[in-house]
C-alpha cells in the first residue's frame, strides 16, 4: 500500500482526490493537510484514520509519506510540486499542471533528478462523452473529422480562488485544462497554430474573464474550438464534431460527479436523452444514429496510479503529454495579449 497523502481540502481535495485515492487499490490515505481548521475538522469526521496536518512542510518531514496529491490553487502547483519531488515523494498535481511551460519544464526536471512519479490530474480522459467521440470516430461514422467544437457554457460566477486571475490563471485555466489535453488526445497530428479570444465584463467582480474562444489548427488541417463562459444563460452542445462522412452533436455533462460527490461514483447514470446523436453515410447508407454513451469510471486515474508504483504499469497520463498542453497554452496567452494567432 503506497501512503499517499492530500494537500488542501476544498472542493477538489475533498470530493475528487481523497475519495478518489480511498477507492483505489494499492493507495492508502494516509495523511490530509490544510491550513483551514474547519477543513480539518470535516476531514477527521471523513476519514477518522488518516493523520491531519496543517501544511506541507508536516507532511514531507512525515517518512511514511510516499505520494503527495496536490489539490491547491493552481499558482502553487509548481513550487509545492518540486518541493515534495526534491524530498522524494511521488507527486500528482491536479489540473492545471502549471501556470506555463517553463514551470512544467521544472517540474519535470525535479521528477526526474529524484526518480519520482509525475503526473496530472486528468480524470475527464475517462468522460464517458469523451470516450464516446473517440469511439465514433474510431468506428469510422464520421469518416476525416475536420472540426470540432466543444463549450462549456454557464450562468454564475467561479468562487473562491478560481476567480482571481493571479491564482488560476484565467477562465481558461479550469474545464479547458481538460478540453486541451483532449484535443492533443483526440487529433493525432502536431499543433500548426493557437488563437485565442477573452472577454471581459464586470458583472461577476472578478478578473479571469467571462468568455474566452480558443482555436487551435493542427498540422493536418483540423480545427478545434473550445469555448467557456460564465456569463451565458443559454446552453451549447458539449460536442460538436463532423467528417467528410458524418457528424455527431451531444449535450449534457459526464455524470460521475454528482453520484461522486454524495459518496456513490458506481451508481452514475446518463440521462438518455444526452446521448450523442450521429449522423453519418459509413457504409454508403445515410444514416441517423442514437449512440449510447461508452461507460467508463474516474476511479481509473488513480487506479493506474497505484499500479504504476505497485506493479510497474504504464502511467496513463505523462507529463510529457501535458507540457504539450501547456505549450498550447502559453501560445493561448500571447494571442489574447496580441490579437494574433500564435504558430507554435
Amino acid at each position: 500500500m503506497i501512503n499517499t497523502a492530500v494537500i488542501g481540502y476544498g472542493y477538489a481535495g475533498r470530493a475528487f482526490h481523497s475519495y478518489l485515492v480511498g477507492l483505489a487499490d494499492g493507495l492508502n490515505l494516509y495523511a490530509i493537510a490544510t491550513r483551514d481548521a474547519e477543513r480539518r475538522a470535516t476531514a477527521r469526521e471523513a476519514y477518522p484514520q488518516a493523520q491531519m496536518y496543517q501544511t506541507i512542510d508536516e507532511v514531507l518531514a512525515d517518512d511514511a509519506v510516499e505520494l503527495v496529491v496536490l489539490a491547491t490553487p493552481h499558482d502553487t502547483h509548481a513550487e509545492l510540486a518540486i518541493q515534495a519531488m526534491d524530498a522524494g515523494k511521488h507527486l500528482v498535481t491536479d489540473k492545471i499542471m502549471a501556470m506555463n511551460t517553463e514551470e512544467a519544464d521544472a517540474m519535470i526536471a525535479a521528477s526526474q533528478r529524484n526518480n519520482v512519479l509525475l503526473s496530472v490530474f486528468h480524470n475527464r480522459r475517462w468522460d464517458w462523452d469523451y470516450l464516446t467521440v473517440k469511439k465514433v470516430i474510431a468506428d469510422g461514422l464520421l469518416g476525416t473529422p475536420y472540426l470540432f467544437q466543444v463549450a462549456i457554457m454557464r450562468y454564475g460566477p467561479p468562487r473562491g480562488w478560481r476567480g482571481v486571475k493571479s491564482q488560476s490563471g484565467g477562465i481558461l485555466y479550469d474545464w479547458p485544462a481538460h478540453f486541451v489535453d483532449q484535443a492533443l488526445q483526440l487529433v493525432q497530428a502536431p499543433v500548426e497554430s493557437v488563437f485565442c479570444d477573452v472577454h471581459y465584463n464586470p458583472k461577476w467582480d472578478i478578473d479571469i474573464g467571462n468568455y474566452a474562444n480558443l482555436i487551435i489548427k493542427f498540422e493536418n488541417d483540423v480545427r478545434y474550438q473550445i469555448e467557456i463562459g460564465n456569463l451565458a444563460k443559454a446552453e451549447k452542445p458539449r460536442w460538436y464534431v463532423v467528417g467528410d462522412l458524418g457528424g455527431l452533436i451531444k449535450y449534457g455533462l459526464d455524470p460521475q460527479e454528482g453520484p461522486m460527490v454524495a459518496g456513490d461514483i458506481d451508481s452514475a447514470e446518463e440521462d438518455p436523452a444526452n446521448y450523442a446523436k450521429v449522423w453519418t453515410e459509413a457504409g454508403g447508407k445515410p444514416r441517423e444514429l442514437v449512440v449510447e454513451s461508452v461507460r467508463n469510471t474516474w476511479k481509473s486515474y488513480y487506479q493506474n496510479i497505484a499500479d504504476v508504483l505497485n506493479k510497474g504499469a504504464e502511467l496513463a497520463v505523462k507529463p510529457a503529454e501535458i507540457r504539450k498542453v501547456m505549450q498550447v497554452y502559453d501560445a493561448a496567452m500571447r494571442s489574447s495579449e496580441t490579437g494574433q494567432t500564435v504558430r507554435i
